[in-house]
């Protein structure tokens, strides 16, 4: 009898909004040095990895959708990469929502904070809208980038695909925002481009407290916060998304308010620190559990 794990899930309160992060899958991916760090000697980003405790010749890649209840809406923001990967383990998003209790009925709104299949594949099931009820929110920019045919015979083509696929039959329900947009009361769309053109994060307060969703601003908890200037394999700009990273997470380190990242160890919050280099990542214990 094959017997399925359950989801993994983690919830934690901030402010008035409860926040439920659930991890839709894994990968195992060998040759770090292939994706972080492209720009230096593989011995170089193995060395690195050792000196974190850290195996040197594969690495773990999470991926964790969240959903913010608000008391009145329930946000979900970024939703896995859905049936594509569920014979590979993941796709394990409407698992984790029935886990924590959430239909996806449920869901009132969704943000995307870009258009890559990790983070858009769970937006439609059967050729069907995985949220019936929901509204959606995306930048404008990142949009415009995917669907214009342009992309058509280039790297980016596969991707755009997925976007044909999974976005676009949505359009007339997304509301398209740019830089300094609020999203709803407490929420602001910030844009962080590199990673992809028009990469969003969102700034997040309640209460007095706050968070930052970092998305793929850093996809990897050393190698893309020690060293932030490190060219990594799946930004499309890496120059720019190397200055993006360094502001970002300077301002979080400065403020010291937590973030969540996308792929982030699970459960993929946490805090950085200034270090000489970079940044240093500290995950998070029990700051919300009072």
């Amino acid at each position: 009898m094959t017997v399925l794990p359950l989801p993994d899930i983690s919830q934690f309160k901030l402010g008035a909004l409860k926040f439920t992060v659930i991890k839709d899958g894994v990968s195992i991916i060998d040759k770090p040095w292939e994706v972080f760090g492209v720009n230096q000697k593989p011995e170089t980003v193995q060395a690195l990895l050792a000196e974190n405790f850290l195996p040197t010749d594969r690495f773990v890649n999470s991926y964790s959708p969240v959903i913010i209840d608000t008391g009145s809406e329930v946000i979900l923001v970024d939703t896995g990469f859905g049936a594509a990967m569920r014979e590979k383990g993941g796709g394990r998003l409407a698992a984790g929502m029935k886990a924590a209790g959430y239909a996806p009925e449920q869901i009132t709104r969704v943000l995307l904070t870009h258009l890559h299949g990790d983070h858009v594949g769970g937006l439609m099931e059967d050729g069907k809208p995985s949220f019936v009820n929901a509204t959606y929110i995306a930048g404008r920019v990142e949009y415009d980038f995917w669907t214009d045919p342009a992309r058509a015979g280039t790297p980016a083509e596969g991707n755009q695909k997925s976007v044909l696929a999974n976005v676009v039959p949505l359009a007339d329900k997304i509301t398209f925002v740019n830089d300094g947009d609020a999203v709803i009361g407490g929420m602001t769309a910030m844009l962080a481009p590199g990673h992809t053109p028009g990469h969003m994060v969102f700034h997040i307060e309640s209460e007095g407290q706050q968070i930052v969703l970092t998305a793929d601003t850093a996809n990897h908890y050393v190698l893309s916060l020690q060293q932030p200037d490190w060219d990594v394999r799946f930004d499309i700009d890496k120059a720019q998304a190397s200055q993006t990273r360094r502001r970002i997470f300077d301002m979080i380190a400065k403020d010291r308010i937590p973030f969540l990242g996308y792929h982030m160890p699970f459960p993929a919050v946490g805090f950085v620190e200034k270090i000489d280099t970079g940044f240093r990542f500290v995950p998070k214990s029990y700051q919300y559990d009072f």
